[in-house]
């Protein structure tokens, strides 16, 4: 499992992981697209903002392997603003290759992008 240096492990005074340790001996973590309701906590909000930025300011708009990047965190923006890069992507594992799709993600945290 690749980990990715520099990057924040969570956002600062939270418990809102954004890297995991260590692999999962089973297996990565499924990544789903989940739902984000309108209702949802201002804190939520600040953490999906918060790791969108650090996502471009790690990545940019070049595709990134998703190494040691939490699975539940990379959930709340998979299918909208991180995508597949590549055709045979699978799910559940480390080496998958994701990438930002820069006009969901201005969009949607118009703070986090440049």
């Amino acid at each position: 499992m690749l980990k990715h240096r520099g990057f924040p492990g969570r956002l600062p005074g939270t418990d809102f992981q954004f890297t995991i340790r260590r692999a999962n001996p089973r297996g990565a973590t499924r990544l789903v697209a989940r739902e984000r309701y309108r209702d949802r906590a201002p804190a939520d909000r600040r953490a999906d903002a918060a790791f969108m930025a650090a996502l471009w300011a790690h990545f940019g708009a070049e595709p990134f392997m998703r190494g040691n990047l939490d699975a539940g965190r990379l959930s709340w923006l998979f299918g909208r603003e991180v995508i597949p890069a590549t055709e045979d992507f699978d799910p559940e594992s480390y080496e998958a290759l994701l990438r930002i799709d820069v006009a969901k993600a201005r969009a949607s945290f118009p703070e986090a992008l440049p």
